[in-house]
C-alpha cells in the first residue's frame, strides 16, 4: 500500500560499553545496572516529548538503529520498552529496518532469541579482525570463537540479515592476516560487510602511541605502511566482488538488496532523528545534536513536563540551544547542496542531477560545473544519467568530494 507520507529514519544512541577499544572515540563509557536503567528513562522521556513539539504524523519510519556504545549490552527488555514507545508514538513502514550493534562479548544464545522476538531485524556484530592477537592489540574483549558463537545464535534465532564489521591497517597486521579475516568472513555468507581503515582519533590511547608518529612503521607492533595499507583496500575490493558482494558506497558491501537502508539515510538526505546522548538530527533542513554529558541528559529529563516547556525547538532564525540540545543549526541553500553532494558521492552510484535540481530548483551543473568538468577530465567522475566517482576516483574520494565544498 503506497503512502504520501515522508521517509524518516531514527537512530537511538546507547552510551554504554564494558570497556573502550583503544581505538574507540565513540561517546560511550562503562556503567552499572542503575545508571543504565536510568537513562533509558530519560530516552523514552526525550521521545515522548519530541512527539509532542513536532510535526510527525507526516512522516514513516523506514528504519531503527540502534548504535552505541554497545546497545547489546543492554537488558532485552528495555530495547523492547524503547521499541514499543516508538511504536506508539510514530507511523512504522511495513518493511521498517531496525538493527542493533552487537558486541560478541555480551552475547547469549538466549538474548539473541529475544533480541529477534523483540523486532530486531538486522544484526550488525562488529568483529573487527579474526586474529585473536590483533583483537588483543585493539583492545577489544572477545576472541574469533566467541564471535563465531555470536553469529551462529543469531542465524538459528531468525536473523536473515547481519552485517560484520572488518578492519584494515591494524597495528601488526599483515597481508596475509588480512586476508585470512575477510575469507573468514565471506565463508560465513553473511548479508552485509562493513570494510573500513583504522583511522588513529585524537582523544584515544591509540592517538598517544600512535598519532605523533612521523612514519607508520613506528610505535607499538607497528601499523602497516601506506603501500601495505592500500594493498588491503584493493584486496577488500577484489574479493568481496568475486564473492558476490556489491559495493554500494565507500566502505560498505551488500548482497543484492541488503543495502542499509539506515545508513542510506544519511547519505541521500532524508531526514532522520536521533535520541540519546550526543545523537544528531536533520528535519525539515535543520540540524541538532543531543548534548554529550550523560549526567546532565538525565537531570534535564528527570521531569518531561517542565523539560517539555524549556527545550522547544522552533523551526526559525535564531535557534537557542536548550534542554538536551547542545548544538543547533539551520543550514543554508549553499550548505545544503554541499551536504547533498559530499554525501551522495560516497555511494558508488553518485547522485542524480534530476534530484539535484528538483530539490534545490537550480541546475547541478550551474553550481558544479566547473567542478564537474575538472574531475572529468582527471578521470576521476563520470557523469551519464549519475553524477559517480570512476574506481580511480574513489581511490581518492575525499579529495574528489572536498572539490564540491563551495567556501
Amino acid at each position: 500500500m503506497k503512502t504520501n507520507k515522508q521517509p524518516l529514519s531514527i537512530y537511538i544512541h546507547i552510551p554504554f560499553c564494558i570497556k573502550k577499544c583503544l581505538y574507540c572515540d565513540f561517546l560511550s563509557a562503562p556503567a552499572n545496572r542503575e545508571e543504565q536503567e536510568s537513562y533509558v528513562k530519560a530516552l523514552i522521556c526525550e521521545i515522548g516529548n519530541y512527539v509532542k513539539q513536532y510535526p510527525i504524523d507526516q512522516y514513516e519510519v523506514i528504519s531503527v538503529f540502534f548504535g552505541g556504545g554497545t546497545p547489546s549490552l543492554l537488558e532485552v527488555e528495555w530495547i523492547k520498552k524503547i521499541l514499543e514507545v516508538l511504536r506508539t508514538f510514530f507511523n512504522f513502514d511495513v518493511n521498517v529496518e531496525i538493527s542493533l550493534e552487537c558486541n560478541p562479548k555480551t552475547a547469549t544464545r538466549e538474548k539473541m532469541k529475544e533480541f529477534y522476538k523483540a523486532g530486531i531485524n538486522r544484526l550488525s556484530i562488529g568483529l573487527q579482525s579474526a586474529n585473536d592477537e590483533e583483537l588483543k592489540r585493539l583492545g577489544r574483549l572477545h576472541n574469533f570463537e566467541e564471535f563465531l558463537d555470536t553469529f551462529q545464535w543469531a542465524r538459528q534465532a531468525g536473523f536473515e540479515n547481519i552485517n560484520i564489521d572488518v578492519m584494515s591497517a591494524l597495528p601488526g597486521q599483515t597481508i596475509e592476516s588480512y586476508t585470512d579475516t575477510v575469507c573468514k568472513v565471506l565463508e560465513l555468507k553473511p548479508e552485509h560487510i562493513s570494510a573500513y581503515s583504522l583511522i588513529i582519533e585524537e582523544g584515544t590511547p591509540f592517538y598517544d602511541i600512535y598519532g605523533k608518529c612521523e612514519e607508520h612503521v613506528k610505535g607499538y607492533a607497528g601499523l602497516p605502511d601506506e603501500d601495505t595499507e592500500r594493498e588491503m583496500y584493493y584486496l577488500t575490493k577484489r574479493l568481496l566482488r568475486e564473492a558476490g558482494y556489491e559495493r554500494y558506497e565507500i566502505s560498505n558491501y551488500a548482497k543484492k538488496g541488503y543495502e542499509c537502508k539506515h545508513n542510506l539515510t544519511y547519505w541521500t538526505g532524508v531526514d532522520y532523528v536521533g535520541f540519546g546522548i550526543g545523537a544528531a538530527s536533520y528535519v525539515q533542513g535543520i540540524r541538532y545534536k543531543g548534548i554529550s554529558n550523560r549526567n546532565q541528559y538525565v537531570e534535564c529529563l528527570q521531569n518531561s513536563e517542565s523539560h517539555a516547556k524549556e527545550s522547544q525547538i522552533k523551526f526559525i532564525d535564531g535557534l537557542e540551544s536548550l534542554g538536551v540540545y547542545g548544538e543547533i543549526e539551520c543550514l543554508s541553500k549553499q550548505e545544503k547542496m554541499e551536504e547533498f553532494m559530499y554525501l551522495g558521492l560516497r555511494l558508488i552510484d553518485g547522485v542524480r542531477e534530476v534530484d539535484f535540481e528538483n530539490r534545490f530548483q537550480v541546475c547541478m551543473k550551474d553550481i558544479y560545473g566547473e567542478v564537474i568538468e575538472k574531475m572529468i577530465e582527471k578521470g576521476l567522475m563520470e557523469c551519464n544519467d549519475r553524477l559517480h566517482l570512476t574506481e580511480k576516483g574513489l581511490d581518492v574520494a575525499n579529495y574528489v568530494m572536498a572539490e564540491f565544498l563551495l567556501s
